[in-house]
């Protein structure tokens, strides 16, 4: 069975986030007109709706996480849910209990969602098969496969700056072979109605067949983020590259680095985006991470309210169905 074949109950409400692949465009731009209204509560004296008030959610975090456990955290909290954070390296799964044995157990502590970050692909699907059928998941990225509140927290920035998906050109540039944001944000955009979307790197770390997910490939910075309104740059991700794939991190810097002359060729209001963390004089110069264009802050605020969103629909619709 598909991640799109579970992740929707009968009616069409999210059971699961597992991919955004397959989802309708109302849904997403449900999850981020609901993002919208959860935005403001972080300017709050005090950051708290009541909306899942008794209701447990854990993480699940098989690889080392900063930002997005720590935004899934204060998601769930401000949603008044109670969180439960599963250090697996201190875990019995390195005691030598299955995985299957740890969702057990974690099912009998009567938890209403996991929240899973795995470095193998298919993790969080496989997982969203295994549980109770109370339980609800959410992928948090496996492998190189997806991170869809990464694409949704990416598209709601993108959506806060520049207003209409339709008229848009967009650059992803970088390690798109190992990068499960650059799918999420492909699929995401695509879906939303970009119709220009393009990614950018060196041959080695851009996928083959690529271009049937609707991009256009470019080989060439300059040429790639030209006239561009939205730059997003991926981290080099060092750790799942199998041999040298690169020459050197300079050599990188050198051909595929964003800098402020470089920005020049994108349009003159474009934002720059980057999902951290930030690799600078690799990926990106320090005077652009930090200048006027860049939103990448942003990105990390608006991460909060866009898993509250997902939550909320994701127990809010549990609830509905419930009362059914």
């Amino acid at each position: 069975m598909s991640a799109a074949d579970i992740q929707l109950d009968d009616q069409g409400r999210l059971r699961h986030f597992i991919a955004i692949e397959g989802l309708p465009r109302a849904l997403l731009t449900q999850i981020l007109d609901n993002a919208e209204r959860f935005a403001p509560v972080g300017d709050r004296t005090v950051k708290k709706v009541p909306l899942l008030r008794g209701r447990t959610v854990a993480n699940l975090f098989f690889e080392p996480s900063t930002r997005t456990r720590t935004t899934f955290d204060l998601a769930a909290k401000r949603l008044s849910a109670d969180v439960l954070n599963l250090n697996i390296e201190a875990s019995s799964t390195k005691k030598g209990e299955s995985l299957a044995d740890t969702l057990r157990n974690l099912e009998a502590m009567q938890c209403d969602m996991f929240v899973v970050r795995h470095q193998v692909s298919g993790a969080a699907h496989f997982i969203a098969q295994q549980v109770a059928p109370y339980i609800s998941v959410i992928n948090g990225g496996d492998g190189r496969h997806e991170h869809p509140t990464q694409g949704m927290l990416d598209a709601f920035t993108i959506r806060r700056h520049k207003q209409d998906f339709t008229r848009l050109k967009i650059a992803i540039v970088g390690d798109v072979a190992h990068s499960r944001v650059a799918r999420s944000n492909i699929q995401a955009l695509k879906i939303l109605g970009v119709p220009d979307l393009r990614v950018v790197g060196p041959k080695t770390l851009i996928p083959p067949a690529i271009d049937a997910m609707g991009v256009t490939v470019y080989d060439d910075l300059d040429e790639g983020i030209r006239d561009c309104d939205v730059v997003i740059t991926l981290r080099l991700q060092q750790e799942r590259m199998q041999s040298a794939l690169l020459p050197s991190a300079h050599e990188y810097f050198r051909e595929y680095g964003l800098t402020a002359d470089r920005m020049r060729l994108a349009a003159p209001d474009a934002i720059v985006m980057h999902p951290g963390p930030i690799n600078r004089g690799v990926e990106i110069d320090s005077a652009v991470a930090d200048g006027a264009q860049s939103v990448i802050l942003q990105q990390v605020t608006y991460g909060i309210a866009v898993r509250m969103a997902v939550m909320a629909m994701i127990l809010g619709s549990q609830a509905q169905a419930g009362a059914a």
